[in-house]
């Protein structure tokens, strides 16, 4: 069987100017594989490209294919690619150059030539088919159903947060924000052995994700103030500086915390003199480095519940409405594009 020469795919040109549209696709080459798309996840930088053009300060100059959250089926591969047609695969859409020094030193999540799907200037997974390195296609275990596989990326996200926050077996963990990312953090913070973890929301619906997840506790900020205190770690999930300074104020000495949620350009308020004070860490976490074996594994054997975080399914076709719905919908968690026409 011939091998498909265009791929469908949600083309951004410009502040909710998402049109579906042909591109050419291109042969997979010696250590590439051709993937067809079961499912593609939305985030939330997804939704600022859709909303402003823009996220933090990656602007989008020309139409560019969203998406990087994407599961699917290898339908080709190259000579080298070392997988089968067949394969059912999560794609991970960070690629470092793999020459640099960054990326030899293993960091190439931060390689300064780096490339992500959907982060424009480069195309995205929000499409029928994508060509991708070999290198970033890890096979799915059995125990995972392909339309979750999507959500091994937000995963590797939050292990990657656990990592750079240094959680450990016994610590009291703060998670600040209860979207996706906050969610499941907060379960990879228990199977690395948290004796803790406290989440913080705005959102009732969302906070009772939180406890049925795992979390000791769950706190509403807006109807109650966090009256906490001899944290030991804490993760900033929200993207709002408010909640990160809220956070600091709740470590012990010694303690860290880490910023996972989309920082802006330049926040005031730092409480720098207080850090210096009590030696708290305050550290960065920027996608993930080596985390999609770790979150494949916590997904496979059920230590991480995938399932309740996916709420809604569109098509292709309704792509932007998928886009909106997190917006439209604050009940929702994680929504799902099916590239096939799968919905409900």
């Amino acid at each position: 069987m011939p091998l498909p020469t265009v791929t469908r795919a949600a083309v951004l040109h410009g502040p909710e100017d998402l049109r579906i549209e042909e591109m050419p696709l291109r042969p997979p080459g010696p250590g590439d594989v051709l993937v067809e798309v079961d499912a593609v996840g939305v985030c939330g930088s997804d939704m600022h490209y859709f909303a402003h053009g823009r996220n933090g300060a990656n602007q989008l100059r020309r139409p560019t294919v969203l998406g990087h959250e994407a599961s699917g089926t290898v339908v080709a591969a190259g000579p080298e690619a070392g997988l089968e047609p067949g394969a059912r695969v999560a794609i991970e859409p960070a690629v470092g150059c793999g020459a640099c020094a960054t990326c030899r030193s293993g960091r190439y999540n931060l390689c300064p030539a780096g490339t992500c799907f959907g982060s424009p200037p480069t195309h995205g997974v929000l499409a029928t088919h994508v060509v991708a390195p070999a290198r970033a296609v890890h096979p799915l275990p059995d125990t995972i159903p392909l339309e979750l596989g999507a959500l091994i990326e937000p995963l590797a996200v939050a292990v990657w947060a656990v990592q750079r926050a240094e959680i450990a077996v016994g610590h009291r963990v703060l998670i600040t924000g209860a979207g996706p990312i906050g969610l499941l953090v907060a379960q990879v913070a228990r199977a690395a052995g948290a004796a803790e973890v406290i989440v913080t929301d705005v959102n009732d619906a969302r906070l009772a994700q939180a406890r049925k997840l795992g979390a000791t506790q769950a706190v509403n900020t807006a109807a109650q103030d966090l009256e906490l205190a001899d944290v030991d770690r804490l993760v900033e999930c929200s993207a709002h500086p408010a909640a990160l300074w809220q956070g600091i104020r709740t470590l012990k000495p010694a303690a860290r915390a880490t910023v996972v949620g989309q920082a802006a350009p330049a926040v005031d308020g730092l409480p720098l003199a207080h850090l210096q004070r009590w030696e708290i860490d305050l550290v960065t976490a920027f996608r993930y480095a080596h985390a999609f074996p770790t979150a494949l594994s916590l997904a496979a054997d059920g230590r991480v519940d995938l399932a309740p975080l996916l709420t809604g399914r569109f098509p292709l076709t309704r792509a932007a409405a998928a886009l909106r719905a997190p917006v439209q919908d604050p009940t929702h968690l994680k929504v799902v594009v099916r590239p096939d026409g799968t919905s409900v």
